[in-house]
């Protein structure tokens, strides 16, 4: 969800404005998502890196984040939304760490639309803790070095709730992942737009899933294949 800060700055605002504004797209999007039958949306809100951004920015991130699961999360009971907050959250505060858990708590039966919020996550990160927990395993003796392979790998990654990724949507017109879901990403059609987040709407979403509709998903094999598979 990029570009929330530089869409302040052209309004002439503070940064912090655009954010706000942003968590109107994100109510858009889930909206969307939740009514088009989308069974998971991953939502990249505060990355591991995002630390470095200036102490007041990062402090108002906090809050706008508390105070957004505080007014949401009924909302997104009422509407069947499971909501899982996925990254390390032993660096959010106490206070955040309670609100997060009464929020996952609420919706963790619902069976409607899966929305996970990255916070605090990398990609790297999460790769790295998955092979600690195999190494434990191994240190325990209910697994082989030689079972540590990409089979293994891949299930304790899918402890968390991650699929493999379909399609990737990058907002704000930069042309990376920037630590994102590295794993799931294997295989998922990336779509970039200028679109900055307060802007990008339904519209927006319906024209990346055109996008993504017309593409042609090989995963290795050839076009040929794929195409005799769907005949």
């Amino acid at each position: 969800m990029d570009g929330n800060g530089r869409w302040a700055e052209k309004k002439g605002k503070i940064r912090v404005f655009g954010h706000q504004a942003g968590v109107k797209s994100v109510r858009r999007c889930v909206s969307y998502a939740s009514q088009n039958g989308i069974k998971a949306l991953t939502l990249f809100a505060f990355s591991s890196e995002n630390w470095k951004r200036p102490q007041s920015e990062v402090s108002t991130l906090m809050e706008l984040f508390f105070t957004v699961l505080s007014r949401e999360v009924k909302k997104l009971h009422k509407n069947n939304i499971c909501l899982r907050i996925i990254g390390d959250l032993s660096a959010f505060s106490a206070r955040l760490q309670e609100k997060i858990h009464q929020a996952e708590l609420l919706t963790k039966d619902n069976t409607g639309l899966v929305l996970n919020i990255a916070a605090n996550y990398g990609g790297r990160w999460q790769i790295a803790h998955a092979a600690q927990q195999l190494c434990q395993q191994v240190q325990q003796g209910t697994l082989t070095v030689a079972d540590i392979n990409e089979q293994n790998l891949d299930k304790q990654l899918k402890d968390l709730p991650l699929s493999d990724v379909d399609l990737m949507i990058r907002t704000g017109g930069e042309q990376r992942i920037s630590n994102f879901l590295l794993w799931q990403l294997a295989y998922a059609e990336l779509y970039f737009t200028d679109t900055l987040w307060p802007d990008f709407d339904e519209a927006s979403f319906a024209k990346a899933l055109a996008s993504f509709g017309n593409r042609e998903r090989r995963f290795g094999h050839t076009s040929a294949q794929v195409q005799a598979k769907q005949g």
